[in-house]
């Protein structure tokens, strides 16, 4: 009954009914491999081309662009359209055996040393055979083919005995070019966030003034005052939890009345608040000055250095624990939060914080350091004209990536169930 059971995919094309063949690989194809007797010198020159390790790792689909040069061999395999790449080792054995196939006609293209090729002498819709090896029922088999320690190898003769599954060419067409489409729209999408992160960078070099200047190089009508330098330790306070107040991973409560952040809460600008941990009472009022509330501004001083994010939607009481500064604007009526946010947030904190941390291994960024960060101020209401700028690009940008991210679980469930 079980093994009837797995002829059958979960999700189907209506009109599909037949049980699908579960058929060798080494039976349907043969292997071949990549580049062999180069060295260093070789590479980097000539007519002819290879595909990376990385093309074949990153996508079921190889990016015909994604390629080297090396001088014409006529000792090396040419690949063809519809040859599959596999990785024949990594570090991980959830990343050993990763497929990617081509679907290109050029001449004079290689594969890479690191991986090995198959080509399918029976009918296989590319589409459709790129997929289900990046299937989680295929990649299960991959992982335990796995062998090694502290890298992790396959052996392409125990690959050529798995057993896949085979449709009718009809159907692999039908599901090949759903995946085709689907990973289309996620490709469209990943663009389209790409620019608004490019057009932002873009604003974030132009809107600010640069090597001292008190003017920046695009501004909006009507606004001509110069740009002022300020200290942050002169607009706004700064607080953190002191080494003896430090919480012991023992005292964080899955539950509670009160809220403790940490750095590994906040991420593209915002607090997950469904990530956080709780504490007692006492220890949030333990120090007033790291409580946090709207409007606080958190910098992270432990590890990854400079990461920023504006606290909205906060409530309940929420305390920080050690690593994360807690910035709170001292004049709201002449310094707008959300401009200061989005001045901490740009590249300038970052690059302050990499150059003036101390430590090893691990970076910390000390309080009498940030206090000193210079930040160039316009008068208020261009602040905020600044601020809901950037802020509408950020909106925008956490849309596209919400899509993204659906799309690519909507991707993910497909796989999970339309093979078997």
């Amino acid at each position: 009954m079980k093994d009837n059971q797995a002829k059958y995919p979960q999700l189907r094309f209506k009109g599909f009914t037949d049980p699908w063949d579960q058929r060798k690989l080494g039976k349907m194809g043969y292997t071949f491999t990549g580049l062999s007797g180069k060295t260093k010198e070789d590479f980097g020159h000539g007519n002819a081309k290879f595909v990376t390790y990385m093309n074949v790792f990153s996508s079921p689909v190889s990016n015909s662009e994604i390629v080297e040069n090396v001088e014409v061999d006529s000792k090396q395999h040419q690949v063809e359209y519809g040859d599959v790449f596999f990785t024949t080792s990594s570090e991980t054995p959830q990343e050993v055996g990763m497929s990617s196939v081509w679907l290109e006609t050029a001449e004079n293209i290689y594969l890479n040393s690191f991986c090995f090729g198959y080509h399918p002498m029976v009918e296989f819709d590319p589409y459709y055979l790129a997929f289900m090896l990046r299937s989680p029922v295929i990649r299960k088999k991959f992982m335990l083919l796995a062998q090694g320690i502290s890298r992790y190898n396959i052996s392409k003769n125990k690959v050529m005995e798995m057993l896949v599954p085979v449709p009718e060419i009809v159907e692999q067409q039908k599901i090949g070019s759903f995946f085709k489409q689907l990973d289309d729209t996620i490709t469209l999408h990943q663009r389209k966030l790409a620019k608004l992160k490019e057009l932002k960078q873009g604003y974030l070099q132009k809107l600010f003034p640069k090597n001292g200047s008190k003017f920046p190089q695009l501004r909006f009508a009507g606004f001509a005052d110069d740009w002022e330098q300020r200290k942050l330790s002169d607009i706004a306070t700064l607080n953190a939890r002191i080494g003896w107040q430090n919480l012991r991973t023992s005292e964080f409560l899955e539950s509670g009345d009160y809220m403790l952040i940490t750095g590994t809460n906040f991420h593209d600008g915002t607090v997950d608040y469904s990530t956080v941990h709780y504490v007692e009472k006492n220890r949030y009022e333990q120090d007033t000055k790291i409580q946090v509330e709207n409007g606080s501004i958190l910098i992270t001083k432990d590890g990854t250095l400079g990461k920023v994010a504006l606290v909205q939607g906060l409530n309940m009481p929420a305390t920080l624990n050690a690593g994360v500064f807690n910035v709170k604007i001292k004049d709201p009526e002449t310094i707008d939060v959300d401009y200061v946010y989005q001045y901490l947030a740009a590249p300038f904190l970052m690059k302050y914080a990499n150059a003036k941390s101390t430590g090893g291994t691990i970076k910390h960024l000390n309080q009498n350091i940030l206090i000193d960060f210079p930040v160039l101020l316009p008068r208020k209401r261009e602040q905020v004209k600044l601020a809901e700028l950037l802020n509408g690009l950020d909106n925008t940008i956490t849309l596209h990536q919400r899509k993204l991210e659906k799309l690519q679980e909507l991707k993910k469930g497909y796989l999970q169930k339309m093979f078997c």
